[in-house]
């Protein structure tokens, strides 16, 4: 049986790709190696979310191209470009990139196996076929279905007492600065009983920290529901069926010591039923990621977010009074096509107000395919970038008053690594971390007493 590498770029969505694929291939009996060297066939997973990304990947592909041409070890390795590059530029790539072996997109990660097995001439295993183009290597098909279940084979590349858990793929957004439906095809939420088997499973093997990502976790089995279909803007309602608030109140009855984070919120689909819910649930972390984006009226109806800046302002104090101890993560996206200085003065006004616990900031990224690629008011890369520093030096000065008020409170952390730990608000490669005695012991829970703060990071007393 062959051997396998694979390299995985982007998110956390993307890593879950990966560990899929991997599940697989241990599945069928392949070897894997964290060897690019080693290999047979080397996969290249990919991003494509903004420029930076897709740069990331290409260099990853043409990398690998050119080692195996410099390398004799290599010169019969087979090279896999799979992920959302694959995806997004399905027609253009196999002309683009004729040394590549097979291209793949998001529906073919769970047949990477027979692939492998077609490209080598070993089996008789049937493979896929796409329907991109008519290049035999080109194995994508155009519009995305596929979604996981908690017994799909998946060997995780996290640590063992962390897991990110995909309860839905896909978006049913027009975000006109956003790719990704295009990429990952309209939303299509798992089941309850699925997702809950799948964090059963999980804890039971010793995790301790669940997150629950996919494009818009707010809207997990809206789409599911009997009747109208829920507008884009339509607020979480339990009443109608499974939701996010019904998944969490599962979740939380599930037995053992462990927090679940929620990651990749829309503001749109927020409604008091979901404050109450995690207000409610103590195994639920006082933690929310909630993109925003903007806060002026006029960027918010050009990037088309289906909010207005007085729902975002209503909802986050309803947040901020229903969830003692919250803390909130966001990301705002300055230069975009026809932002002004007023604009972007009320955005410093809101975060200034509003005082995020965790917070980003990128330039707009023009990416061909969406709607704002086409829009007239391009920024200048100087200004973009000056309302970059300009934004990142509100949000570090608040996040030093925020980290300074935190001396001298006693918190619960997840230890990550030797000295290194998290609190409830950190999600893992994200935020910052805690600095503890080396010794609490890796993969378990501490109560610790901050005693200082250094950046992002808080120190623990000794």
């Amino acid at each position: 049986m062959p051997t396998v590498g694979l390299i995985s770029l982007g998110c956390a969505k993307n890593l879950i790709d990966s560990e899929v694929m991997i599940g697989h291939l241990a599945e069928a009996g392949m070897a894997l190696t964290p060897d690019p060297e080693l290999a047979d066939v080397l996969i290249v997973n990919t991003c494509s979310f903004i420029d930076m990304a897709k740069r990331e990947s290409i260099d990853a592909v043409f990398g690998a191209v050119n080692a195996r041409g410099d390398d004799p070890r290599r010169a019969r390795q087979k090279i896999i470009v799979a992920g959302c590059l694959s995806q997004r530029f399905a027609t253009e790539l196999p002309g683009i990139m004729p040394e590549v072996d097979a291209f793949i997109g998001l529906d073919q990660i769970t047949k990477v196996a027979p692939i492998i097995e077609n490209l080598l001439g070993i089996g008789a295993a049937s493979h896929p076929t796409g329907d991109a183009t008519d290049d035999p290597r080109d194995f994508v098909t155009l519009k995305p279905r596929y979604v996981p279940d908690y017994d799909t084979p998946r060997f995780r590349l996290t640590p063992r007492h962390h897991a990110y858990v995909k309860i839905a793929e896909g978006c049913n957004h027009t975000c006109s600065f956003c790719i990704i439906p295009k990429i990952r095809g309209r939303h299509r939420s798992r089941t309850q009983e699925s997702v809950v088997r799948e964090v059963e499973a999980l804890v039971r093997s010793g995790v301790r920290e669940i997150n629950l990502i996919s494009q818009d976790t707010t809207y997990f089995g809206m789409d599911q529901w009997q009747g109208e279909r829920p507008r884009p803007d339509s607020p979480v309602d339990s009443s109608r069926g499974e939701s996010l608030c019904t998944l969490l109140r599962a979740i939380n009855a599930i037995e053992g010591d462990f927090w679940v984070r929620l990651l990749y919120t829309h503001p749109a689909h927020w409604s008091d039923e979901l404050i109450e819910t995690i207000a409610a649930c103590p195994k639920v972390a006082k933690y929310v990621d909630i993109p925003l984006q903007h806060i002026s009226e006029r960027m918010l109806v050009a990037m088309r977010r289906v909010t207005s800046g007085s729902h975002i302002r209503d909802l986050l104090r309803r947040m901020r009074a229903g969830i003692p101890g919250l803390g909130i993560r966001t990301t705002f996206i300055v230069g975009f096509p026809g932002e002004t200085e007023e604009d972007f003065e009320e955005l410093l006004d809101f975060i200034r107000e509003f005082r995020f616990e965790r917070a980003g900031v990128f330039q707009y990224s023009k990416e061909e395919g969406t709607l704002a690629h086409k829009m007239s008011g391009h920024i200048h890369h100087a200004t973009r970038k000056r309302r970059w520093s300009q934004a990142m030096a509100e949000l570090q000065r608040i996040a030093a008053e925020t980290n300074q008020a935190q001396v001298g409170r006693r918190v619960r952390v997840l230890v990550d690594q030797p000295g290194v730990a998290r609190t409830q608000w950190d999600a893992p490669e994200i935020d910052g971390s805690v600095v503890v005695d080396p010794a609490q012991p890796v993969g378990g829970f501490a109560e610790v007493t901050i005693g200082d703060w250094r950046g992002y990071d808080l120190v623990a007393a000794r």
